[in-house]
């Protein structure tokens, strides 16, 4: 930290006696990835969540390690086997100053699967069966069956006014014209890939936040990001690459701040009949699906050195994964042990495949969507090499990858996915059950791949009220899916903030989510 002389010592105190406010009045963030809408219905990725919550709020909240708190509803039981009753906030208003009532979340909810965004929120709304206003302050929701994870699922559930209409689009919401909330913040405007201004929001339930105006910078590029806080163009920037993060660490005028996260980079192998992109041996295209065979997908998984990534390629910044979600979530199975790593083996298990001299396959990542991911996309690619492979990586922005991810155009992916509900339910629902549009199940399953067992005994799972009886269930079903290689998790990530050192306070987050009204400036 920089020394201050005592005369400019002095003439600092009295700038700051003569104008408290204006010292910590706004707020500028950079940021690897903003919203691609500020509709947020639009898209369940982590980037819209994080930035829109500050304008709309979610029926149920998270603290900053996934634990369930009030958000607009202040308690939620069932009342029986298929009925989720929720109570919700007296006294809200929206920014336009008209009062919240169980009417819009009933609206909100339904809203969700009208939205044809790029990812759809269903995810999010799949148990729901009807909803019914009983007063003001009183919503109950009729579920498919059984939903103990409900409450969960509606962490994500953001609430407009139902003067909204159905019609309403982008177009409405990125003007500011429906972009209405009763959140810490209201609306400003908004730069595709520039931009967020937000303004505080003074009659916000949950008290003022701390700062005036917040800007949330979109600056990808992270050597960028980095420029920009060193320079003062920005006063709080996030995941800082690993590259520079032991120079920050050791730098007195810049404070980090690290935290897990719950985000982990996995790989999807496409097993339908007919892979998207051909695989080849000796340039030509094989016949049938290598991936396949589960001897193959073993031997991806073998060649991968997971202490390599974390301790070279990420340079400490992660922990190795050993499946779809970090240890202590609900569902986290036990009898899966650390993922081992023998080239030996995974050469034999290709060889016995028919593959002794490897094959040709491209394999598509994101690129600057999280720490990591395209150099870690590299590095796999190198480790696979070793095998005798052939791998053709490419790492894409995610405005890329993610639409023709869902047009389902790619061999092999990596991307990183996060359970942001701190349960199986939505994790091994969402990318490995069977796809099924009707129960809402396999949303983001990519790769074709459908295991009658894993449907079996996680379907018994999302049927199961007792904690005890589901958590083994989903234990059970987590195990299946990662003996199998459903998915291959490579490394949990970590997330590292910095700032200019003791200007802010922040409790960093799992979800990596940075959230301006929890920041408050240093006194």
């Amino acid at each position: 930290m920089k020394k201050l002389t005592l005369k400019s010592a002095v003439a600092a105190l009295a700038l700051i006696a003569a104008a408290p406010a204006a010292m910590a009045a706004d707020l500028v963030i950079g940021l690897r990835a903003g919203p691609d809408s500020i509709d947020p219905h639009w898209s369940t990725l982590g980037s819209q969540a994080e930035a829109l919550r500050h304008v709309f709020d979610t029926l149920v909240d998270v603290d900053e390690k996934l634990q369930l708190k009030p958000g607009l509803a202040v308690s939620w039981e069932p009342i029986d086997d298929t009925t989720w009753e929720f109570k919700m906030r007296e006294g809200v208003k929206f920014h336009d100053g008209t009062d919240f009532t169980a009417e819009d979340a009933k609206f909100s909810i339904e809203r969700i699967p009208q939205v044809t965004g790029p990812m759809p929120m269903t995810l999010y709304t799949k148990y729901v069966d009807s909803v019914e206003v009983v007063d003001d302050y009183t919503l109950r929701v009729k579920t498919k069956g059984m939903a103990p994870s409900l409450p969960n699922d509606f962490t994500r559930l953001f609430v407009v006014p139902s003067e909204t209409g159905m019609e309403a689009g982008n177009d409405e919401f990125n003007s500011g014209e429906k972009a209405i909330g009763t959140g810490p913040y209201t609306f400003v405007s908004w730069q595709p890939k520039g931009d967020l201004v937000l303004e505080r929001f003074d009659d916000y339930w949950g008290g003022q936040a701390a700062w005036e105006t917040v800007t949330r910078r979109e600056i990808p590029e992270d050597t960028s990001r980095v420029a920009a806080l060193r320079s003062g163009e920005v006063d709080l920037i996030n995941y800082v690459p690993a590259s520079d993060y032991l120079a920050m660490k050791n730098d007195g005028d810049i404070e980090t701040f690290v935290s897990d996260s719950v985000y982990i980079l996995n790989i999807a192998p496409s097993v339908k009949d007919e892979e998207p992109q051909p695989i080849k041996v000796n340039g030509e295209e094989v016949e049938g699906n290598p991936l396949q065979d589960l001897r193959v997908r073993k031997a991806l998984d073998l060649a991968i050195n997971r202490d390599v990534l974390v301790n070279v390629v990420l340079e400490g910044l992660g922990t190795p994964a050993n499946q779809l979600m970090p240890e202590g979530f609900f569902g986290y199975s036990p009898e899966l042990g650390e993922r081992e790593y023998d080239i030996e083996k995974a050469k034999e298990l290709l060889a016995q495949a028919g593959y002794p001299e490897g094959f040709e396959i491209d394999f598509t990542c994101t690129n600057n969507r999280v720490p990591g991911d395209a150099v870690v996309c590299e590095a796999l690619a190198q480790m696979w090499s070793r095998l005798g492979l052939k791998v053709n990586a490419q790492a894409l922005n995610g405005t890329v990858f993610f639409p023709a991810a869902a047009r389902e155009e790619y061999t092999m992916t990596m991307s990183a996915w996060g359970t942001l509900t701190g349960e199986a339910a939505y994790t091994y629902g969402a990318l490995v059950h069977t796809k099924d549009p009707e129960k809402g199940f396999g949303n983001f399953n990519r790769a074709g791949y459908s295991n009658p067992e894993f449907d079996k005994v996680f379907g018994e799972g999302a049927q199961t009220l007792d904690p005890e009886a589901r958590k083994k269930l989903y234990e059970e079903a987590s195990f299946i899916a990662m003996e199998d290689r459903a998915l291959i998790p490579t490394v949990i990530l970590q997330t590292v903030w910095a700032a200019n050192a003791d200007t802010i306070e922040m409790t960093p987050r799992v979800d990596q989510e940075t959230r301006a009204y929890a920041i408050t400036p240093v006194e």
